[in-house]
């Protein structure tokens, strides 16, 4: 993946869990990491220590993404450090509650689809001029299993908000690719992260578990592994508007 080194890309909630495993792995080769964090500071600058002890080069740059001004204040920010974004990875995203749908507050609706579905459109649609003049650059977005599946019980507006970025995904990619930008997305299953920490309990978890191929839960960092091909130009060149299971085997397209 040698072509991934010196690009700039843009991970937006990186401070854990997945977006922080792809801020290592992307570092790892060679990439310069803008890090995206809101409220977790003390975790992204644990994360950019990280990265910059092996030798990799990060930035830290905060926003709240369901404000649209400052996600175009934090893509505006990154191309005056960087001057451009070669990968967008749109990561930042919670399941927030677990609440049944039928219970679900106009409060608590219009918040996660703010943090989910209107944040990664409101980052995107700031990135993509300065990646139609560049052109070869790539969008990731993070969907979900639960895209395709509902949820577990009490995530269904979690689950609807991954629905919107699967079909949003489909529909850049066949907007931008005669502007020399791909557009893809990674699905991951039920992933060992902070996202569950006092939302899910163990019980749940286990349940999960049991309805995966592998019993167990997949790791951040294989999710990681996913973005590293879909970035990259010499192994993904061909592939756009396309979503990349990572789940375990528990749904085989």
């Amino acid at each position: 993946m040698e072509d991934l080194f010196g690009k700039v890309v843009l991970i937006t909630g990186g401070s854990s869990g997945i977006g922080a495993a792809m801020a290592e792995a992307f570092a790892s080769k060679g990439a310069i990491v803008a890090l995206h964090f809101n409220s977790g500071v003390d975790d992204a600058r644990r994360i950019a220590s990280g990265i910059e002890k092996k030798g990799g080069k990060v930035v830290m740059f905060k926003a709240d993404l369901t404000d649209s001004r400052q996600a175009t204040r934090l893509v505006e920010e990154v191309v005056q450090k960087f001057g451009h974004i070669d990968i967008l990875i749109n990561n930042a995203g919670s399941i927030v509650a677990r609440v049944p749908l039928t219970e679900a507050d106009d409060e608590l609706i219009q918040r996660v689809f703010d943090i989910n579905a209107r944040s990664m459109l409101s980052v995107t649609r700031s990135v993509v001029p300065i990646m139609k003049k560049r052109g070869g650059c790539t969008i990731i977005n993070l969907t979900s299993q639960a895209a395709r599946t509902g949820g577990s019980l009490g995530t269904g507006l979690y689950a609807s908000t991954k629905g919107y970025i699967t079909t949003m995904t489909r529909a850049l990619a066949k907007e931008l690719v005669m502007d020399g930008i791909r557009v893809n997305a990674i699905a991951p299953g039920v992933i060992d992260t902070p996202i569950h920490d006092g939302i899910t309990d163990q019980k749940t978890i286990e349940t999960l578990k049991s309805a995966i191929p592998m019993r167990r839960l997949g790791t951040a960092k294989e999710c990681a592994g996913a973005a590293l091909f879909l970035a990259s130009e010499q192994l993904a060149s061909y592939i756009t508007g396309q979503v990349i299971e990572v789940n375990g085997g528990q749904i085989m397209p």
